[in-house]
């Protein structure tokens, strides 16, 4: 591996995040307060980063920054420490705490330099633990760099945004090697011998984040005359999610422009369900499609797969993931399936 000192710098970042996570309760070190501090302004700057969140993505984070994973992960591509260092320009998004990670590890770790631009929603905790990483290995203060204008000096772009962003990413990074991302969104199959465990995992699915990820189920296919009382007594265990002033908003807002249009819902008091065909649901609702037969539902699923990051089901469909796990990515499910330490390799 011929980043050997950059690979050990994550791996003391996972023990160090892990630590925090484990012992946040109980500060007993000066560093401890720091990573406190870091979470508490990240969520007075963002009201949907709540700390059980943050910690959450935090918590996942520390699960696969070990020496074991990243080595398995890496030992997949061949490295050329002669090969020229590269500047990437990274557009991140700041949908969920800390969505631009994965690309800013694989910059790293690829042997380039990082030319960051951070959402104005996700602005504190990159650059926080940027800090303990450079602290790890000093040679990387010279490769991490944020900015909050305009690019200038790159080699090469991921940008992720949404398909309007997209548009304009195109236009102004097309003469550069890139990545754009668009809008993406997850769907769940169901076929209505789920157990109640399995619904209540769909709920982690669902709701985790507010519903904001792409990795976020904001679809469901359900066989005709599907029972919904059963996936409403599933995603039960979420309800207090209510309770949170915007996503309470969202709810009230949505469900007024439903009825006024005299849309059919179904409503539970905390999720509205609406027939439709799209997959990019309003935030507190969950848009819903019927199928006939599984086949017919494959070749839905294989029309749209350029809308859909994440499919949900029980050993019905390829690449399928289990309930409950959207928001557990491995190191290698790259996001739009576009192997970005491949792509950043070859630049």
């Amino acid at each position: 591996m011929a980043y050997t000192s950059t690979l050990q710098a994550f791996v003391k970042l996972g023990s160090f995040i892990t630590d925090f996570c484990e012992n946040h309760n109980s500060i007993d070190s000066e560093n401890h307060q720091e990573f406190l501090d870091a979470v508490i302004r990240a969520e007075q700057q963002n009201s949907w980063f709540n700390q059980e969140n943050i910690l959450l993505a935090l918590k996942q984070w520390s699960l696969l920054l070990t020496e074991e994973h990243l080595t398995n992960w890496l030992s997949h591509y061949s490295f050329d420490s002669s090969k020229e260092t590269k500047t990437v320009g990274l557009v991140m998004a700041g949908n969920i705490p800390l969505v631009g990670f994965h690309d800013f590890l694989c910059v790293l770790l690829s042997g380039n330099k990082v030319l960051a631009k951070l959402s104005s929603n996700d602005m504190v905790l990159l650059p926080f633990l940027s800090k303990h990483l450079i602290a790890q290995d000093p040679t990387l203060k010279n490769k991490i760099q944020f900015i909050e204008g305009k690019f200038e000096s790159f080699d090469a772009v991921i940008a992720t945004g949404s398909n309007n962003t997209g548009r304009y990413f195109e236009y102004y990074f097309g003469k550069k090697p890139n990545i754009i991302r668009k809008n993406r969104n997850s769907v769940a199959v169901l076929m209505g011998n789920e157990s109640k465990e399995q619904l209540s995992a769909l709920g982690e699915d669902i709701f985790r984040y507010y519903g904001l990820g792409c990795r976020n189920v904001s679809k469901i296919y359900v066989p005709r005359n599907y029972n919904f009382d059963e996936f409403f007594n599933g995603i039960f265990p979420f309800k207090d999610i209510i309770h949170q002033n915007k996503y309470a908003n969202n709810y009230d807002y949505n469900k007024a422009v439903y009825l006024m249009s005299e849309f059919k819902i179904l409503d539970n008091g905390f999720l509205i369900l609406k027939e439709d065909k799209s997959f990019s649901s309003p935030i507190a609702s969950l848009f819903y499609e019927y199928y006939d037969t599984v086949s017919d539902l494959k070749k839905e699923i294989q029309e749209n797969v350029a809308h859909i990051q994440c499919i949900v089901s029980n050993g019905i469909l390829e690449e399928e993931i289990n309930y409950g796990e959207t928001q557990k990515p491995r190191l290698d499910d790259y996001a739009d399936g576009i192997d970005t330490m491949n792509f950043l390799l070859q630049l």
